[in-house]
């Protein structure tokens, strides 16, 4: 009987921590503390150029929305949104975006991998094309941490194709 309750524990635990990111969003107005009290401790913090914050709610690492809540400076909810969208991709500019901009932009990727053919380390955003598709974004770095491509294609986790083979 006690490892059924040491497993329950766990996973009422485990639930009520995943419960704060399924509740109301926040909404602008809202201190730093009300916000982390909806959603839960921040994966990522980022300071802002006008002594704001930038906190980084990633929904994965399977997921496919990743949602930025950014603060002013008089530390009060500015804005937050789903960041993980053709839009968003849309503002990394190629030979210009650094990745520190790209984790402004849209956060930590899903998966790291490198292109030994030009030496580039590749981050992989798996989203929702358009809203309907199931893809990942893979954006290139060259030494320096620039961007230098992105390319998107259909998310091999979703593809089904593979159980007809």
């Amino acid at each position: 009987m006690r490892l059924f309750t040491k497993i329950a524990t766990v996973t009422t635990a485990l639930l009520l921590q995943g419960c704060a990111t399924f509740g109301p969003p926040p909404v602008p107005g809202d201190s730093i503390e009300a916000v982390v009290a909806k959603l839960g401790p921040p994966q990522g913090v980022y300071p802002e150029p006008d002594a704001g914050q930038l906190f980084e709610y990633p929904q994965g690492p399977y997921g496919q929305t990743t949602f930025m809540a950014r603060f002013g400076n008089d530390r009060r909810l500015q804005s937050y949104e789903q960041v993980l969208t053709n839009e968003k991709f849309g503002m990394l500019k190629i030979d210009r975006a650094t990745r520190d901009d790209v984790l402004r932009t849209i956060g930590r990727p899903a998966e790291r991998s490198r292109v030994a053919l030009h030496n580039y380390e590749v981050w992989s955003y798996r989203y929702k094309e358009s809203g309907v598709w199931n893809s990942m974004m893979h954006v290139h770095f060259d030494q320096d941490g620039i961007v230098r491509m992105m390319l998107n294609g259909p998310d091999p986790m979703y593809d089904d194709r593979k159980f007809f083979r």
